[in-house]
């Protein structure tokens, strides 16, 4: 190949147009060839086969390719789609959909929010108080404050408020945007403390932080500790339940409009009548999945429509797909490998793998040797489109983070 002849890769309508930038198209001409030029591979779930046959049908006749089951001909049950075309070519599909029965004009709308998302750029989170994050120009880091004597990682460290605040500074002086603060360890074999318990860890760290300017994270799944800690300065809550361990959380982050991370979690903290329960006490059942990445998305997806109808705008939502919670090994560094599929959601994507036993599973290594392997997953999670990314060692990640950042945004 001594002409330099080569095969490109186009990620969005943006790197599209500086292709034919770069070799002089006439810009009159963008409007027609940017939506050929990018290429995107959607799956449905569960689609009646009559609705299925006619998406096929249509997909096909626009240029475009659709698979569905074997059996979905004969026109009963339901059947997974994968489609397969350009924008223009769902562009047709779907002004085609929307004039269908059978539900189609609903799947359109769906199809269309899922392309939507996959071009969204930069964005702004609105939290509590007034301030704001940006996101989409750089990755953001967050830092791991555990006020907790029994943290897998870094369990007694700072269980006294002046060691957790001289940590809090450290960690800004390393690089992070944001401080996550837990009393509350859910590592499996914890037992659980108290709400009262939970609260005295956290609040006078809270209190001293919040007077020192600190963007502040609540690691929290309780509607009273929320509560106490956004009336102190605290300026989102990350929720390890996406909205299912306490029914009262919701309504605070609804009154406060404080944003919230929902992370998925299968784990069971309580029992049949409310009670706490010890973290071990978790089933393998947990750990089926039909589909790792669509359930996954599906059950992230009934949490942010929750929160919307409680009156929290998707400006709000920060989705996490939980690794380390409910998966086993192969899971998850499967969802590392697919991360950029969450995309699909629309919400910005925060990653917490720090020093977590599947990369010690994964490297046979203790939790002090994990750097390596942790920092490996920050530069895989940022390539496939991580927002945040919470962790432990601050500045070796913010080196990490800077240097793949400046790799993706490299416009030559």
């Amino acid at each position: 190949m001594q002409q330099g002849h080569h095969a490109v890769l186009i990620h969005d309508r943006r790197e599209a147009q500086r292709l034919l930038q770069e070799i002089a198209v006439d810009p009159a001409a963008f409007v027609y060839l940017l939506p050929k030029a990018v290429f995107r591979c959607i799956k449905l779930k569960g689609i009646p086969c009559i609705a299925a046959n006619i998406i096929k049908q249509e997909m096909l006749a626009k240029g475009g390719e659709a698979a569905v089951k074997r059996e979905a001909l004969y026109l009963e049950g339901t059947t997974d789609i994968l489609l397969l075309g350009t924008l223009k070519h769902y562009g047709l599909l779907l002004e085609k959909l929307k004039k269908q029965p059978f539900g189609l004009k609903k799947i359109a709308a769906e199809i269309q929010a899922i392309l939507d998302n996959l071009e969204a750029g930069e964005r702004t989170i609105a939290l509590a108080h007034g301030k704001e994050l940006p996101l989409g120009q750089r990755t953001l880091i967050m830092g791991i404050l555990n006020i907790t004597p029994d943290s897998f990682s870094d369990g007694g460290r700072y269980m006294e408020t002046g060691k957790a605040v001289e940590r809090a500074r450290e960690m800004r002086e390393e690089g992070a945007d944001i401080i996550d603060i837990g009393g509350a360890s859910s590592r499996p074999q914890s037992q659980m403390i108290d709400e009262a318990e939970e609260l005295r860890r956290v609040l006078p760290v809270v209190k001293s932080l919040s007077r020192e300017g600190f963007i502040l994270s609540l690691d929290t799944f309780r509607a009273g500790v929320a509560r106490a800690c956004l009336d102190e300065g605290v300026h989102l809550i990350n929720d390890i339940g996406r909205l299912q361990l306490d029914p009262g959380l919701l309504p605070v982050l609804a009154e406060k409009q404080a944003p919230v991370i929902l992370m998925h979690n299968r784990m069971q903290l309580r029992d049949e009548s409310g009670q706490v329960i010890d973290a071990e006490k978790v089933t393998q059942d947990l750990m089926h999945y039909q589909d790792l990445i669509s359930d996954i998305i599906k059950e992230l997806g009934q949490s942010i429509e929750m929160a919307q109808e409680a009156g929290l705008g998707r400006n709000k939502i920060i989705i996490d797909p939980g690794l380390g919670f409910g998966k086993n090994l192969a899971q998850n560094r499967l969802l590392i490998k697919r991360l950029e599929e969450f995309k699909s959601l629309g919400q910005p994507l925060l990653i917490g793998a720090s020093r977590k036993t599947f990369i010690g599973q994964t490297l046979e290594l203790e939790v002090g040797q994990r750097l390596e392997g942790s920092l490996a997953v920050v530069a895989m999670a940022i390539m496939n489109a991580a927002d945040i990314v919470r962790v432990h060692d601050v500045r070796e990640s913010k080196r990490v983070a800077m240097m793949t950042d400046a790799v993706i945004r490299e416009n030559g």
